[in-house]
């Protein structure tokens, strides 16, 4: 199939290209820098923000995969519900036969975070628009997602962790090549288009569970203290102070961590006949990954 994937540069959007090819489509990965790309499939200038490219970039393929998310800024749900409509008109302007869309898990009937809202705006606004799956996932465990990296710098900077209460939120994170598996696996299945589907890992943790499993895997004794005084904002600010992610980032995704985000509709495992890896598993083969990656680039891991 001749397959689009729209957030081409990002970490999923970069390892949906890669294993699309690997299963032999023909993959076009959009981007505003196609000269600076160095992924899987062939890079095709387009920006969501000029509907004109968009349409060009849609003509004349089978399927595409919307995973952009403008969360590194603060109209980031501003951007997104434009982006998505430009996005599903250009769709359906080229008669595509297939959207999949990437969202968050989380239940509706929960108060969720600004970042939660707009992963469901953006979903509605494709399903209502264009013939499309929407999946919704948790915290996607690989080397160079943001979630993971904030786990994994916490664990290997701090001796002692005196963490936010929502170290107690429960999540169901699921790894890379399970999330990949879904989102190639429902691709060109015309019995999933209009439905949701939630994709996790086997098990529902929270994120402490999650820090002392890596811990333990890292071979570094930590001693994690939930207390209940670091607000939202300011566990932002703690984030970006211990850890590299920027401070937009760090507000969007610690004010999603209050909210529960486990798998309530498993369906998909019986449609697909995928059992996810433990994680455990997805932590040791992420840490790998990021070793074998620095390994490769010739440089020092940070401390």
């Amino acid at each position: 199939m001749k397959v689009v994937v729209a957030g081409a540069s990002g970490f999923v959007g970069s390892a949906v290209a890669r294993a699309l090819t690997h299963l032999g489509h023909e993959v076009t990965a959009l981007t505003r820098h196609p000269e600076r790309y160095q992924g899987a499939g062939t890079p095709l200038r387009a920006d969501i923000e000029d509907a004109d490219s968009m349409r060009r970039a849609l003509d004349g393929r089978d399927a595409a995969y919307y995973l952009v998310h403008s969360l590194a800024v603060d109209d980031f749900a501003d951007r997104d519900r434009a982006g998505a409509k430009v996005f599903a008109d250009a769709a359906t302007g080229a008669c595509l036969r297939h959207v999949i869309y990437l969202g968050g898990l989380g239940d509706d009937a929960d108060d969720l975070s600004e970042h939660l809202r707009s992963r469901r705006e953006v979903e509605s606004i494709l399903l209502e628009a264009a013939p499309t799956t929407a999946l919704r996932a948790g915290i996607v465990i690989g080397d160079g997602s943001i979630s993971w990296e904030i786990l994994r710098q916490l664990v290997e900077r701090l001796p002692v962790m005196v963490t936010p209460r929502w170290v107690q939120t429960r999540t169901q994170p699921i790894a890379l090549d399970d999330a990949l598996h879904d989102l190639t696996g429902v691709l060109g299945r015309p019995e999933t288009i209009g439905e949701i589907y939630e994709i996790g890992g086997p098990e529902s943790m929270t994120y402490r569970d999650m820090m002392l499993t890596v811990s333990r895997i890292m071979s570094r004794r930590r001693l994690i203290v939930p207390i209940p005084l670091l607000s939202p904002r300011l566990s932002s600010h703690w984030l970006r102070l211990i850890t590299n992610v920027d401070l937009r980032t760090a507000r969007a995704l610690v004010d999603s961590m209050t909210n529960e985000v486990i798998v309530h509709d498993d369906r998909i495992g019986a449609l697909l006949g995928h059992s996810p890896i433990s994680f455990e598993a997805a932590a040791n083969r992420a840490l790998d990954a990021r070793a074998e990656r620095i390994g490769a680039a010739g440089v020092r891991a940070p401390a």
